[in-house]
């Protein structure tokens, strides 16, 4: 049968039938965890009722169940001391009490002391949770008042050492709701409070503090990471609902012309755009591509200002949800000069006469450029030292005028360059050229080649002997230098008219008879050159014809008178001496010179 005795230290003492002839008392004894080593626990000569030199004598020594020794035992004093420091969270976690047990044996008489010490718990932890931080994920579409379970601290310390209570870091979305369940553990729950939105709030850090009752109080936190999860509930939204750009014509294929760009609040798929065309003609397609992933519009066709000057284009942004939205870009397309002028012939007196009268128009025409702006505007103009002036008159209509006066026996065509220079830049030039030629007016009379004419024939010649000839020219053509010749009648030497004849294309004179030099030596006739104008022009020439002599007559005496019947019969005196005079012989011939 066991008895309990409480000392008055607080120590409680049992006494036991224990072995047979040997007494056992269990006494207990407390002492806070982690007290240093050599530390006090108790002294049991008092609780014992033993003097120190019975203690010593009857070799009392100290006993400990567990394998390793916490206590010691002071053989001189009676003291148990701290020979380890004990936790208890380690050596009893969570059981309670906490009892070290040893025992004091003692000798002559053998007796047993069964020591149980009970560790006290001390606010030796702190509350801590099993991660530094939370991650959790929710979609931003949760429901208000939806409570979201969060893992409970450990404190390994007990009663009011443990956690006593839950505070959560100030925010505006959830609320902390800690509930003990039946086990007495605190479940905690996030509660939301207000709605989520990730395009604004995509993100939440927000402190979860355990408190424990100790004395002084420990505390331990953990950071909840809150990712607010996307849900497709924005589309695309562009930067501009409206784009403006101006790119210049002629530019390569290829160059980028503009950037649209939208952006979706969303995340990952939701927020993947995709760019295209919206309503869009053919021929837009057929110029401009658009790149679906990175919204840049380049140039897939030939830009000309001239054909169209502005584009508007749809564009359609689609996220990965299929949500969409829209802009319009224009594209103002500026003018290059790259056309040059252009010079068109509206009427062109082609062939014009030497007489024609000064102002008269000689030709109409336009010019024209299809470009816009400085780069349309025009000068035009003609070569220096021609006898043509440019005349301007309205909407880049020009006139070609005569302002000299004409000769065409001097330049008989012009081939005029018209130059039209636009203002762009670089300056582009055109040219085009027409041709006038310049019509005869029979303003030049025949002219001989020489002044007056010598010419020579032998008597006796056969009738339409060529004797030589005439020539005229005529600066005029045509008609009007188409010459004719004749031989003037009634001038000359007067009737010789009928010796001689010319021919009235060529200018080749003839004899009309055979000539005879001792009838005539020589005769002049006039011819005249006329050309075939209307009214003729005509000039004269005067033709010298000289005769020459033919040995075609015998000498003829004239003394002594010779006849076919008798000779000539001169009387000779006897006595005639020499160097006598008989008589003179006169003979005469008809011809010339030598003849």
């Amino acid at each position: 049968m066991e008895q309990c005795i409480r000392s008055k230290q607080g120590m409680y003492l049992f006494w036991l039938l224990c072995l047979p002839k040997a007494l056992c008392i269990s006494i207990y004894y407390s002492s806070p965890e982690e007290t240093n080593s050599g530390s006090k626990v108790a002294n049991v000569l008092k609780d014992l009722k033993l003097e120190e030199q019975e203690f010593i004598d009857r070799r009392a020594h100290l006993i400990s169940e567990s394998t390793k020794q916490y206590f010691s035992l002071d053989i001189h004093t009676g003291d148990i001391l701290i020979n380890d420091k004990v936790d208890r969270d380690i050596l009893c976690s969570q059981t309670d009490p906490c009892i070290l047990t040893s025992q004091i044996v003692l000798d002559n008489p053998l007796e047993s002391y069964n020591i149980e010490i009970v560790i006290e718990d001390i606010n030796d932890n702190a509350p801590k949770f099993s991660k530094n931080e939370f991650e959790i994920k929710i979609p931003e579409n949760i429901p208000t008042n939806m409570a979201l379970p969060l893992e409970s601290a450990d404190d390994k310390d007990l009663g009011e050492n443990s956690i006593q209570n839950y505070t959560l870091s100030t925010n505006e979305y959830f609320w902390l709701h800690v509930q003990r369940n039946k086990d007495g553990i605190n479940n905690v729950d996030l509660v939301l409070k207000r709605s989520l939105d990730r395009e604004k709030v995509p993100h939440l850090n927000i402190t979860l503090m355990a408190v424990d009752g100790g004395v002084p109080q420990n505390t331990g936190t953990v950071q909840i990471n809150i990712d607010i999860l996307d849900i497709n509930d924005n589309p695309p939204q562009f930067s501009q609902s409206e784009y403006k750009v101006k790119i210049k014509e002629n530019l390569p294929t290829g160059t980028v012309v503009a950037k649209v760009e939208a952006t979706d609040l969303d995340l990952g798929l939701n927020a993947q755009v995709t760019y295209s065309f919206h309503r869009t003609p053919e021929r837009i397609n057929s110029l401009f591509l658009l790149n679906e992933r990175s919204g840049e519009i380049t140039l897939r066709g030939q830009i000309d200002y001239e054909k169209e000057r502005s584009y508007s284009i749809n564009i359609r942004a689609t996220d990965g949800g299929g949500l969409s939205g829209h802009c319009k870009i224009l594209i103002e397309v500026e003018d290059v000069n790259d056309n040059a002028p252009e010079v068109s012939i509206l009427s062109l007196t082609s062939s014009l006469k030497e007489d024609s009268a000064l102002e008269k128009v000689v030709a109409l025409f336009s010019l024209k450029d299809q470009d816009s702006g400085d780069n349309s505007k025009m000068v035009c103009s003609i070569e220096m030292n021609l006898p043509f002036v440019l005349k301007a008159t309205t909407n880049n209509f020009y006139q070609l005028v005569l302002q000299s006066p004409l000769d065409r026996e001097r330049v008989s065509e012009y081939n005029i360059t018209i130059t039209a220079i636009d203002w762009g830049s670089p300056r582009l030039t055109s040219t085009r050229l027409i041709n006038v030629q310049i019509s005869d007016v029979n303003d030049n009379p025949p002219l001989f080649e020489k002044s007056s004419y010598d010419m020579q024939i032998r008597e006796n010649n056969i009738p339409g002997f060529l004797i030589g000839s005439v020539h005229a020219l005529d600066l005029d053509t045509m008609l009007n230098a188409k010459v004719t010749y004749l031989v003037l009648p009634g001038k000359g030497d007067g009737l010789v008219t009928p010796y001689i004849s010319v021919n009235s294309e060529t200018g080749n004179m003839y004899a009309l008879r055979s000539l005879d030099y001792e009838q005539i030596r020589g005769f002049s006739i006039t011819v005249r050159a006329s050309d075939g104008g209307s009214p003729s022009l005509s000039s004269e020439v005067i033709v010298r014809i000289h005769i020459i002599d033919e040995n075609d007559n015998a000498p003829f005496f004239l003394y002594p008178l010779q006849n076919n019947t008798s000779p000539c019969n001169e009387l000779l005196p006897k006595s005639a001496e020499a160097g006598y005079l008989i008589t003179k012989v006169v003979a005469v011939d008809a011809d010339s010179g030598q003849n």
